[in-house]
């Protein structure tokens, strides 16, 4: 035999599943169980008990002579048959009054033999021994078992001896069709996926925590709460770890709700931080419930399935109930049974009890009360499939209760899981709407990151800069931590990929801070740090990649000195939106735009009139429409670089207050229209650098003001004596080009100070090229120069000496009378400078406070 408790389990679902039950799922399950009772007590009953009881029906040929027993005599009659052998048998039946008396164990029949003739008073003794006998039928105990087993089969209805096997079958198939969602293989992962992620979106700290502060911003009643249970301790502790808690480290309890008898009280958040563990793995969660968001919202086969399912018990159910209505009043207490077996037993007619039929009945009834009970909820069951549509699911009534106003609506099998969640308790989804929303997402990274990115850890990441000023770099950071705005001496601070950055009011803290970087940081601020940015902030870095990334409050800093922009400005995305209105930078001097432009924007002629540099770099799109430039009368300093410029544009010539023009990375061969820069007064530096000119025009020497000529990575082979004539030049770069020799006019140049010849094609320095004793920096690298002339000594201002990558086979002893140059400024071979007398190298090796220059 087995249990009830093993059969149960038949029934017994992973408890985890229990939260996609509904209440009628939970009530056909009980259903099913005491169905399973039933068949069990009934089978119980019909294999130890199960029988019928039968006893034979008297023929016709009964002597009718046999009168009532009077003065309790026994009635009785005799019918007497000899055979043809001569042998005589007797049939006898004896009655008290008109129950027939059978004893167990004694033979109901024996061979009659006649030991007195048939006389009277021999007639009158076997009548007093018959009636101390009993009647004999001639059937013993062997023979009614025989009956017995015969007339089981033959004469009880087949419902009465399998009713509690069908009861278990029908059962058996209800509670697989009630949980075969649950087992089967495309629908079980997914299940078995989704109550795993909502049972750790239920316990996890990151829940508690946001719908309580949710609760403390939202509702008055809770606020009052708050200030009724300040006598609370300020932090709650839990460790995540084994042990006790830490004292010192504030977390997040695992429940934010705590509710007693008379009302329920509500921890304050506000001064609760998850630890380090529950954040990750809070993160973790989000992650996980984005994938399996995508992975299950595209498909509705769970549902398909459960109702399916459904439908399959509702048709078992009237299945059930139409034949089993059939066959109750089959089952009876007594049954007539013709077993055809008169030639063995001589009868052929008998009456039966079914000693089980009024106990199988009762439990048919209660059997079918149950399967209509079961139907009935089935039927209802189907009516709440149908009745909303369930492959829907709105977070409507979280986002009404909470802060929470983003958490998407769902579909499909999401949706429909969520609803059965519904059906167990509400409270699970709206936890598990926490982990949809994006702004429940960046509130746990910015929680997170408060607590990793402490403010001594920022301090240590504070540096200098080459501006010497103090600079904080952050990267792919999730937010803008809030103890960088308790450094209150930063100067610059750059944010570099971080797509949630937010500014807020503390910023007004940092008084020392001048200069912002925005590196694809969309940065979101509050109105109060807006002011203060309005007010201070003096140079503005945006890198993006569509132009709508630069925030809008950028172009209203109305105190803005520089503004850095880089990004792409030449897709048809960009042209729709373009760049803002720059009018209210009413003092911005300043502007640099790295992009792809093909013209420069509109917008920057709303600065023209007090912008004094513009910077434009493009990325080798050629720059046509040049005519706005004629707007800016004010600025002084013009780059246009790697614009695919063929020649000097002439709008440029009209910049009366230019006075450095930078085309470096163009395409320009030939800069004859050089000689109208003479009408430019203020005019002192020409970069005309990494380009294609072949030749310098001697129109060159109208620029009487230029102080600074760079023509370095050019195709120039020569220095024409125009060059020489600009009394006023300073700085003289000519690398890199195809130069094989120095013009004895540079002596010339007194005013020199820089002069670069790296990697051309020198073999001899002119002794009139130390004539220019002003000299600082000499770069003559990468020539073909075999000696270096002792006249070099004659160069007191020397603080750079540039000779690496030449034939020389020694250095001058002249060198050590360059009183400023040391040995940092000296590139040379080591071997070369190894070969110095010692007293030299001893001057060159001290220290100096006075830093060299190279002049570029």
């Amino acid at each position: 035999m087995f249990t009830l408790a093993e059969v149960a389990s038949l029934n017994d679902i992973q408890p985890t599943y229990r939260i996609l039950k509904p209440w009628w799922d939970v009530f056909m399950d009980y259903l099913a169980v005491v169905m399973l009772m039933v068949a069990i007590f009934a089978g119980t009953m019909q294999l130890t008990k199960d029988q019928v009881v039968c006893l034979p029906v008297l023929q016709s040929t009964v002597n009718s002579k046999a009168q009532p027993v009077t003065s309790g005599n026994a009635d009785f009659s005799t019918v007497e048959t000899t055979t043809d052998q001569g042998e005589a048998s007797s049939m006898r039946t004896v009655s008290f009054g008109s129950i027939p008396t059978v004893t167990p164990g004694v033979p109901l029949s024996t061979a009659a033999s006649s030991q007195y003739p048939p006389t009277e008073s021999g007639q009158e003794l076997r009548k007093e021994q018959r009636d101390s006998l009993g009647r004999r039928t001639n059937l013993d105990f062997q023979q009614y078992v025989f009956i017995n087993q015969m007339c089981y089969h033959l004469a009880l209805p087949w419902y009465s001896k399998y009713f509690p096997y069908l009861v278990l079958i029908h059962t058996i198939i209800l509670i697989v069709s009630s949980n075969f969602w649950f087992k089967y293989p495309k629908t079980c992962s997914k299940i078995e996926h989704f109550v795993s992620i909502l049972g750790k979106c239920f316990e996890s700290p990151w829940t508690t925590k946001a719908l309580s502060e949710t609760a403390c911003e939202d509702s008055e009643e809770n606020k009052q709460r708050l200030t009724g249970a300040q006598s609370m301790s300020k932090y709650v502790s839990t460790s995540s770890d084994e042990g006790s808690p830490s004292a010192s480290t504030p977390m997040i309890t695992k429940s934010g709700f705590k509710f007693s008898a008379d009302k329920p009280m509500i921890e304050v958040p506000s001064v609760t931080i998850l630890d380090k563990k529950d954040g990750e793995q809070a993160k973790a969660l989000f992650e996980k419930v984005r994938k399996f968001r995508a992975h299950v919202e595209d498909s509705d086969l769970i549902y398909k399935l459960y109702v399916g399912q459904t439908v399959i018990k509702t048709v078992k159910f009237i299945f059930i109930l139409c034949y089993t209505a059939n066959f109750v009043n089959t089952i009876s207490f007594e049954h007539i049974c013709n077993p055809k077996v008169e030639h063995l037993i001589g009868y052929t007619q008998f009456e039966c009890t079914h000693n089980m039929a009024y106990m199988l009945k009762k439990l048919l009834i209660s059997y079918i009360s149950l399967i209509c009970v079961y139907g009935f909820i089935c039927l209802y069951t189907l009516f709440w499939l149908f009745r909303i549509p369930l492959k829907e699911y709105s977070f409507e009534k979280v986002r009404e209760e909470s802060s929470f106003s983003d958490i998407p609506d769902v579909k499909n099998d999401f949706a429909f899981l969520l609803h059965m969640v519904d059906q167990y308790d509400q409270l699970y989804s709206k936890r598990f709407g926490v982990f949809l929303s994006e702004v429940s997402e960046n509130k746990l990274r910015e929680i997170s990151l408060n607590h990793e990115w402490t403010f001594e850890k920022l301090r240590q990441h504070v540096s200098r800069n080459a501006q010497d000023k103090q600079e904080l770099h952050l990267v792919m950071l999730s937010g803008v931590p809030d103890a960088v705005f308790d450094l209150t001496d930063l100067e610059v601070l750059k944010l570099e990929v971080i797509p949630e950055a937010k500014i807020p009011a503390k910023i007004s803290q940092m008084i020392n801070l001048q200069e912002l970087h925005l590196c694809h940081c969309p940065a979101k601020v509050e109105q109060t740090a807006f002011s203060f940015l309005r007010e201070h902030l003096r140079c503005l870095h945006v890198k993006f990649t569509d132009v709508a990334e630069i925030p809008a409050w950028a172009y209203l800093l109305r105190n803005l000195r520089e503004l850095y922009l880089v990004g792409n400005l030449n897709s048809e995305n960009n042209k729709m939106i373009g760049l803002e209105s720059l009018r209210e930078l009413r003092h911005l001097k300043i502007l640099h735009v790295k992009s792809n432009l093909t013209k420069i924007p509109p917008n920057i002629t709303d600065v023209a009139p007090h912008l004094t540099k513009l910077v434009i770099h493009n990325d080798g799109t050629k720059l046509v429409v040049l005519n706005s430039l004629k707007k800016m009368t004010n600025v002084a300093e013009l780059e246009l670089q790697n614009c695919e410029l063929e020649r000097i544009p002439h709008a440029i010539f009209s910049l009366s207050n230019l006075q450095e023009l930078d085309l470096k990375s163009n395409s320009i061969r030939t800069i004859e229209e050089i000689v109208s820069f003479q009408h430019l007064k203020r005019f002192t530096c020409l970069k005309l650098w990494h380009n294609k000119i072949v030749s310098i025009p001697t129109a060159i020497t109208y620029i009487k003001n230029l102080e600074s000529l760079y023509l370095s990575n050019n195709k120039l082979e020569s220095l024409p004596a125009a060059v020489f004539s600009l009394q006023k030049l300073r700085c003289l770069d000519v690398s890199y080009n195809l130069i094989t020799s120095i013009p004895v006019e540079i002596a010339l140049l007194q005013n020199l100070q820089h002069f670069h010849i790296t990697g051309n094609k020198v073999d001899v320095l002119p002794k009139q090229l130390f004539k220019c004793v002003k000299l600082r920096t000499l770069s003559l690298g990468q020539n073909c120069i075999t000696s270096l002339p002792d006249k070099v000594g004659q160069l007191l201002q020397l603080t750079y000496l540039e000779l690496k990558g030449n034939c020389l086979d020694r250095l001058p002893a002249t060198l050590g009378q360059c009183q400023l140059l040391r040995r940092a400024g000296l590139v040379v071979e080591d071997h070369l400078f190894d070969a110095l007398p010692s007293e030299i190298k001893e001057v060159l090796n001290q220290d100096t406070s006075i830093p060299f220059a190279n002049g570029i």
